[in-house]
């Protein structure tokens, strides 16, 4: 446990405020979204007001949804990032290659996928 006198417990809770104050500025217009159209669709002030404070009240329970997943997820993360990682260059394979063989580049299109699967093969069993 952190005591206060610990430097390393003063640059935590500034990364906490800063993150709060972040959260707090992302959730501003957000509670605008919700309260000026029920307000100009004729509900009252205080009352878009509140259904806008309500929409954000979903956010800690569903942060902490989210990070209980995240933990109980993780012998999952490598699989669904490779599956993703391998989504992405199927994407460049499937449309942007053959669309480079209309335009006239299709070599260079071709070959640099493959020069980039060499460099970051080699780069991982290099690096670790």
């Amino acid at each position: 446990m952190c005591s206060p006198l610990r430097s390393d417990c003063a640059i935590m809770s500034v990364y906490f405020r800063n993150l709060a104050i972040g959260i707090g500025i992302q959730n501003f217009p957000e509670g605008l979204a919700v309260s000026l159209p029920l307000q100009g669709s004729g509900v009252s002030t205080w009352r878009s007001f509140w259904f806008g404070q309500l929409s954000g009240m979903v956010e800690p329970l569903a942060g902490l949804l989210g990070a209980i997943t995240v933990v109980l997820a993780e012998p999952l993360l490598p699989y669904t990032l490779a599956f993703a990682a391998g989504a992405m260059v199927y994407v460049v394979v499937d449309d942007i290659i053959p669309e480079a063989q209309v335009s006239g580049n299709g070599k260079l299109a071709s070959w640099t996928p493959i020069l980039s699967f060499i460099v970051m093969m080699s780069l991982d069993v290099g690096l670790g």
